[in-house]
């Protein structure tokens, strides 16, 4: 029989059984529409972390003193070892000392090497909570030290004065950049009154005066990481040139992290390679840190890794529902041709093959799989976008994802299908017309 002829008449098999078939269909939807919806979401999310790390300067490379591992430690050790016994294990220290800072003539001497490539160094130094006060108005900031870099790596946008010019710089001047809010709490509403004033910063019981040189705007909507992180802290933050926010709390010229972002025709990942080379040498018979430089297409491979590890596990625990749904389409059909005895009897009778019985019935399996990963898929999509807008991200189906899960039940249906339609193929065609 052909192959138009027994999707006909599975159409008209499912129409005459409304009900059942719906039922039937009912485990599949259920399945293909859990998987779809946690792929949609899935990638929705992957889209919008991508597009957001683009704008968050796709160029950055994050160098950053980590803790070694175990098997790291030994490595490192083996130089060291005597009578093939390593004694790094035990000399793990948990409070970094001097030697184990990357200084700032590391970073000078790292740039020099590297200047073709490097376009900007962002080296931030955080001095705590402090309290701006004017007279009898105080405003609350976190205190934080920021090079020249700091202001290419991120999007700060000025509402009155300006930014720091090379002599705040160079010569550690107490001069700071407040926000809107700040201003605001300080000196009302016209922030431009601000500008060049001289006010009272407290630290730590400390007091010193600073000098405001300009106002910015608070970036509610992302920005970077370092911007992320202001906003995680919460409240505003004043910023002030790296060594003279430095003096005030007596920091050393040593650093646990730093960014650098590379020029526009440079590649960020090769950078980050020749990075990694250049500090090997300092840290090579450190036995408790090295220095760890990833980027953020390396940040975006662990991301998609842990990811997609998730969600395929969520995915495997949905498609259980689908085994039960094939399950189900396995139980119908055998009733089906059961109910069909004689059916099958008159049509061995006048002639058909085995081959041609088994067809229609697996047919009439995919067919209900088919129609019921349809509108699981429809189903999937909707709840897929229903969730990634409570997220807050735009709903991204996948295509490839909706193929596969159509390919997937159909499947289902060829396998449950198969056993119900091998019995009905095998039946002896005489003992099938007496059925009753």
């Amino acid at each position: 029989m052909l192959l138009a002829e027994n999707i006909s008449l599975a159409i008209r098999a499912l129409i005459s059984n409304k009900m059942r078939a719906f039922l039937t269909m009912l485990g599949i939807i259920i399945g293909i529409a859990a998987v779809i919806a946690i792929l949609t979401v899935g990638n929705s999310l992957n889209r919008s972390v991508a597009e957001t790390m683009q704008s968050m300067g796709a160029n950055d490379v994050f160098v950053t003193v980590a803790q070694r591992s175990d098997e790291e430690e030994e490595t490192s050790n083996s130089s060291s070892a005597l009578d093939g016994i390593h004694y790094g294990t035990f000399a793990r220290s948990s409070e970094m000392t001097d030697d184990d800072y990357i200084t700032g003539d590391m970073i000078r001497a790292m740039y020099e090497q590297y200047a073709d490539d490097i376009y900007a160094i962002n080296i931030s130094h955080t001095v705590g909570s402090a309290s701006l006060q004017n007279g009898e108005k105080e405003s609350g900031v976190s205190l934080m030290g920021v090079s020249v870099g700091y202001f290419v790596t991120n999007s700060v946008e000025m509402v009155e004065g300006s930014m720091f010019n090379d002599l705040d710089f160079s010569e550690e001047r107490k001069t700071i950049l407040v926000s809107v809010d700040t201003a605001e709490d300080l000196f009302g509403e016209n922030v431009k009154d601000a500008v060049g004033q001289d006010i009272e910063c407290e630290v730590d019981g400390k007091s010193v005066i600073v000098t405001i040189a300009g106002v910015y705007k608070q970036n509610q909507g992302g920005g970077n990481s370092s911007m992320m992180m202001t906003s995680m802290l919460g409240g505003s933050s004043a910023y002030m040139p790296l060594r003279a926010a430095m003096n005030i709390d007596h920091s050393e010229d040593q650093y646990t992290y730093f960014q650098v972002s590379a020029k526009a025709d440079s590649d960020p990942q090769a950078l980050a390679d020749k990075i990694r080379d250049f500090y090997k040498p300092y840290y090579r018979n450190n036995s408790d840190y090295r220095v760890s430089v990833i980027t953020y297409e390396s940040l975006l491979e662990m991301f998609y890794t842990l990811l997609g590890t998730i969600t395929t596990a969520i995915s495997i625990i949905a498609g259980i529902a689908l085994l039960v749904g094939g399950i189900g389409v396995m139980n119908i059909m055998l009733v089906s041709v059961t109910e069909r005895t004689r059916e099958i009897g008159t049509r061995k009778a006048l002639g058909a093959r085995n081959s041609s019985i088994r067809a229609q019935f697996i047919v009439e399996a995919m067919i209900i799989c088919l129609i019921g990963g349809a509108f699981g898929v429809v189903l999937g999509i909707g709840l897929g976008a229903f969730a990634s807008n409570l997220l807050g991200y735009p709903a991204k189906p996948s295509i490839p994802g909706i193929i596969i899960a159509l390919l997937f039940s159909m499947s289902i249906g060829l396998f449950f299908g198969y056993f119900p339609a091998n019995k009905a193929a095998k039946m002896n065609p005489i003992d099938a017309l007496r059925y009753e």
